[in-house]
């Protein structure tokens, strides 16, 4: 099956960085994070960014109380596996190795990171 392809931008993506680290939030405690001067435009730039996420079907709102709380609803993996497939089709027909041998070849992997691709490899789920 085809990874879905989640296109969002980089301030998109500082927003959804935040949910994964910190778990779910109010648009205030993003913004707090982001712009800490916290300007009516700021909030306002969060509230943006929630929504076209929430349009992309990345973030998932939960109305129950006053202040509305955001959590991720795309994994990082989910994410990152979208972009890659999107990448290896405009640059390589669709193939990820010419991707990960580049990758694999231009920085030196920890034991564990080669430890994690061996399992792949093998049809293992690294962990």
């Amino acid at each position: 099956m085809a990874a879905r392809r989640y296109d969002v931008t980089d301030a998109e993506l500082a927003v959804l960085k935040r949910l994964w680290d910190r778990g779910p939030l109010t648009a205030r405690e993003i913004r707090d994070e982001l712009y800490p001067r916290g300007t009516a435009s700021d909030q306002a730039t969060v509230q943006k960014l929630l929504q076209r996420l929430e349009a992309k079907k990345c973030v998932a709102r939960d109305r129950s109380s006053f202040a509305h709380v955001f959590r991720a609803a795309v994994s990082h993996d989910a994410l990152v596996g979208g972009q890659l497939a999107a990448l290896a089709e405009r640059l390589t027909d669709g193939s990820l190795a010419p991707l990960i041998l580049q990758a694999v070849s231009r920085q030196r992997l920890t034991a564990e990171q080669r430890r994690q691709i061996r399992a792949l490899l093998d049809g293992k789920k690294p962990g």
